[in-house]
């Protein structure tokens, strides 16, 4: 569950999409594992059976993991990159890299391309269509990477209490 309030978020949808993005960023597993604070404390590469972890929420960790192929900087439950972090710390007024933080950024990249009035409309799939740009782990994405099904996206905002229209 994201720590904003569903007032906060702008809806149970918006929640829902919260809970989708990181489910498919992260995976169930990491999500479960408390060692990952519901994931706000992943860094990129993590594997069930091995979490990476950042020690404080004072700021981006700024770490660079080699991921396989890859080389990242992804931290937290939405895999912010820290080339992004400093500017919407600032923009948005974020006083740390805590987990409110976190869902305060993804929900403001929700809104910059377009898909935050599309979810809360329970339009999904159009919605995903609109960030798969920004997670690489969504359908449609072309960063190359491994996807999840649009099904299977489908489920994970309908079981984190999302409505589909």
């Amino acid at each position: 569950m994201p720590r904003i309030s569903v007032v906060d978020a702008g809806g149970q949808n918006i929640c829902a999409m919260l809970d989708c993005i990181a489910w498919s960023e992260i995976g169930p597993d990491i999500l479960a594992d408390p060692v990952s604070d519901d994931g706000y404390k992943v860094l990129v590469g993590s594997r069930p059976a091995q979490v990476l972890t950042f020690s404080s929420y004072a700021d981006h960790p700024h770490a660079l993991v080699q991921a396989g192929s890859l080389e990242s900087s992804a931290a937290g439950r939405y895999q912010i990159l820290y080339r992004d972090w400093p500017y919407y710390r600032g923009l948005l007024q974020l006083p740390d890299f805590g987990p409110l933080a976190q869902d305060r950024y993804a929900i403001r990249q929700l809104l910059e391309r377009g898909a935050l009035s599309l979810i809360m409309a329970g339009m999904f799939d159009m919605a995903i269509a609109r960030i798969s740009n920004i997670w690489a782990s969504l359908a449609g994405s072309r960063w190359g990477q491994h996807t999840n099904s649009m099904d299977a996206l489908r489920k994970a905002f309908t079981d984190a209490g999302g409505v589909i229209t």
